[in-house]
């Protein structure tokens, strides 16, 4: 495939000098590092010395978000995202996203369609990772030639998600992913909207939107109508659609092995991972909410609303901010017995066996921590989503006793005490251990142990090693000790023997 087209080369240029950008970050992956010379040199080539462009590698979080902090360091006026894209809004910057493209056998891709049209018997929704959208047109046409000449039955169609566009603006005059998502017609009337510069016509049903997608469930059907097929390979885009919509069929095309996968078994062991890392929250004490992104608009009011939602539960929270989690960073924090991860859709579910405690979503948060909420089977992966809904979900404060189907019998939940009040903000951890290292010397069993504990201060205070203890029962000093001196090879207190020296002649 020709370079310029891969990178889209010639869009670029129009989308800097039409809106007069002067100063551009290129945000490539890890993956296509190696290409960002050619890329920078081309726009260069097309854009003159008038425009400077800066190349962004290794992004704080996760290289599918739109890197504002790093663009920011050196003022760009927008970013053009190379490789994969959770396309989520951005707070500041503008952004373009080139997808690139990706090689599929378009005819091939065509006839797995048609078998799963006249095998499974049901209309078909075709979903896509974004990497793949510029096959879709010669897609639609071979699955038309397809069915045309094997006579298929007309009354089960295939539609096909469209993308919602490559350029987002932080303006809230554009159409976020959430009122994609939760937009719903009930008229007949068609309405008009403006997606990344294109004016596009919205007719009657229900819109959905996901991951850079969005289509259309027509008035009186239902997503469980409809057999979902995915183009692409198994990665969190595939885990986010599987989540999502649990109670649908889904087959996915490997475009690589060309051939299909049913990923029934994967998706119930997701949903039951999940459903018991929901019941390991009920039982936590104390929720350590991570800062994934920095750049996800909304990402500071989901924050608040964790917050509020966790001390409603009765439950104290800190907040982390360490850019990519792993096992070693959140070891640092034992007292925490959950953590909460506020980043993007395709980043914010971990696979968390190797860390010494669970990290859930925001949605599973207010699963677990509003009392009385059943799960319906409802999966919610944007937190954007849930920012309008958390507002109802209100504690009663009721102080009945709950089942814990993790401890096998039923638990009252730990109130924390009114005048056990830490310090707020950045430090509020390391007020805690210097307030625990202060009760060193109470009585040990007076003190909660982690299970128990409310607060830092308490986990840290119930600790078996507190630091270095200078108290001794004997108080005067001991008496020095002169040490030897010299060299490893011989020091000046050791006999050395005459064959041992330099020198010696047996």
């Amino acid at each position: 495939m020709d370079f310029e087209s891969k990178y889209e080369i010639s869009s670029t240029v129009d989308f800097i000098r039409g809106r007069t950008f002067t100063r551009v970050a290129l945000q490539f992956p890890d993956e296509l590092l190696k290409d960002s010379p050619r890329v920078a040199k081309a726009l260069r080539s097309e854009l003159g010395k008038a425009v400077r462009l800066y190349v962004m590698a290794d992004a704080a979080y996760g290289s599918c978000c739109v890197d504002e902090i790093g663009a920011s360091h050196v003022d760009a006026e927008c970013v053009v995202h190379y490789g994969h894209a959770c396309m989520s809004r951005t707070s500041t910057l503008p952004a373009k996203f080139v997808f690139g493209k990706a090689s599929i056998d378009v005819k091939d891709c065509a006839e797995s369609l048609s078998h799963c049209l006249s095998s499974f018997n049901k209309p078909i929704m075709v979903l896509y990772g974004l990497h793949y959208a510029h096959a879709l047109v010669n897609l639609k046409a071979e699955v038309a030639e397809s069915l045309l000449s094997s006579h298929s039955n007309s009354s089960l169609k295939i539609s096909y998600a469209e993308v919602v566009g490559t350029v987002i603006y932080p303006s809230v005059d554009h159409l976020t992913e959430k009122a994609q998502v939760s937009s719903q017609y009930d008229s007949l009337s068609k309405t008009r909207i403006t997606v990344g510069g294109d004016e596009r016509e919205m007719k009657s049903g229900t819109y959905y939107g996901l991951g850079g997608l969005s289509w259309n469930i027509p008035t009186g059907h239902k997503t469980e109508d409809y057999l979902l097929f995915w183009i692409g390979p198994e990665n969190t885009a595939f885990t986010n659609i599987m989540l999502t919509f649990n109670n649908c069929k889904i087959i996915r095309y490997d475009a690589d092995k060309k051939c299909l996968l049913e990923h029934l078994s994967n998706q119930t062991r997701i949903l039951r991972r999940r459903y018991y890392l929901v019941e390991r929250a009920k039982d936590a004490n104390i929720v350590g909410i991570l800062v994934g992104t920095l750049g996800v608009a909304g990402y500071l009011h989901i924050i608040e609303q964790m917050k509020e939602l966790i001390k409603s539960a009765g439950k104290k929270s800190y907040t982390l901010v360490m850019g990519r989690p792993n096992p070693a960073k959140l070891a640092n924090f034992p007292e925490c017995d959950i953590f909460v991860s506020v980043s993007c859709a395709q980043t914010a579910l971990l696979d968390s066996k190797e860390f010494l405690a669970p990290v859930i979503t925001p949605f599973e948060a207010v699963l677990a921590f509003t009392r009385g909420r059943q799960w319906t089977g409802e999966y919610v992966v944007n937190f954007q989503d849930l920012i309008a809904s958390i507002g109802s979900e209100v504690n009663e404060g009721t102080e009945e006793a709950r089942f814990s189907f993790i401890k096998g019998g039923y638990v009252e939940d730990i109130k924390p005490q009114e005048n056990d009040r830490e310090e707020e903000g950045s430090l509020a951890l390391a007020a805690a251990t210097d307030k625990a290292l202060s009760l060193q010397n109470q009585d040990p069993t007076s003190i909660l142990f982690k299970r128990n504990a409310t607060s830092g201060t308490m986990f840290f205070a119930a600790r078996t090693y507190q630091g270095l203890n200078m108290q001794y029962e004997n108080p005067a000093p001991q008496s020095y000790v002169i040490g030897r001196s010299g060299r490893a090879a011989g020091y000046l207190d050791e006999e050395r023997k005459a064959e041992d020296l330099p020198g010696a002649v047996e």
